[in-house]
């Protein structure tokens, strides 16, 4: 069997030395590649799963019980994809379908994915997943919906926890970033902001680290993988790496 037609699952033996997809040894996300391989060590033991194609690509799943899930939603017996990307040259295979059966195949009562009805960056393509029986079950502010594929039809549907229907935190006058070590980019791009997007906006800014399943669970955002509000409010769930990104998504915010 050629490489491209094998995937991988991360384990305690292959960590250290396979690549995470999404990024590459030697990269600036350097730091937080290592932070990442951390994260997954410790959640090996709760059931999480990251299988990725045999290849130097972006063709990946991640999933993990829903109980055990970095994210605020409730839905007992189903496993959670955090993320799912199949990149570039590498689409249009199968790779997708393989690697969605693959997790489909081990769960109990069904699969869920946080999305939203417009195509945004760093998130599940609702359309996608819509071509395999993934329907809305919930939403939550100001865009986020929750998708499922129910194999058990007497499962109770899936829903986003509290504080996730409450996108808001307590307001610093400027922005607020929450981010997880789930994301190897994470840490980078908010340093990135921080020293140089956000302060020549002359803006208060202040990076919220989400650091334990309980504060994710909790988190005042449907993706608490990365969530920037401006003022207390849930705005977006992109990088803001750099000036075009920034006006794009704030400068409508800003001029309110």
């Amino acid at each position: 069997m050629p490489p491209e037609d094998r995937f991988i699952i991360l384990d305690r033996e292959n960590l250290d030395r396979e690549h995470i997809c999404c990024a590459f040894a030697g990269s600036k996300a350097a730091a937080g590649i290592a932070g990442k391989k951390a994260w997954i060590r410790g959640q090996l033991d709760d059931g999480f799963v990251f299988r990725k194609l045999d290849a130097k690509a972006k063709v990946f799943v991640e999933y993990t019980p829903a109980e055990k899930a970095w994210a605020p939603i409730e839905a007992p017996g189903y496993l959670a994809i955090s993320c799912f990307w199949v990149s570039g040259k590498y689409k249009g295979h199968g790779y997708g379908r393989k690697l969605l059966e693959s997790c489909e195949a081990e769960a109990e009562n069904g699969v869920v994915v946080v999305s939203s009805a417009k195509k945004r960056p760093f998130m599940a393509d609702k359309k996608f997943f819509g071509k395999f029986g993934y329907e809305v079950c919930d939403t939550a502010p100001p865009y986020f919906e929750l998708l499922v594929k129910r194999i058990n039809k007497d499962a109770p549907l899936p829903r986003f926890a509290a504080p996730a229907k409450n996108p808001a935190c307590d307001d610093n006058g400027g922005i607020v970033v929450y981010f997880t070590p789930q994301c190897p980019y994470n840490e980078y791009y908010v340093n990135v902001a921080e020293a140089g997007i956000v302060a020549r906006h002359g803006l208060p800014f202040e990076a919220r680290p989400v650091t334990t399943r309980e504060e994710a669970r909790n988190a005042p955002t449907a993706f608490p993988l990365h969530a920037v509000f401006y003022q207390g409010k849930l705005v977006t769930q992109e990088f803001l790496y750099d000036d075009r990104v920034f006006d794009r998504v704030m400068g409508p915010v800003l001029r309110k």
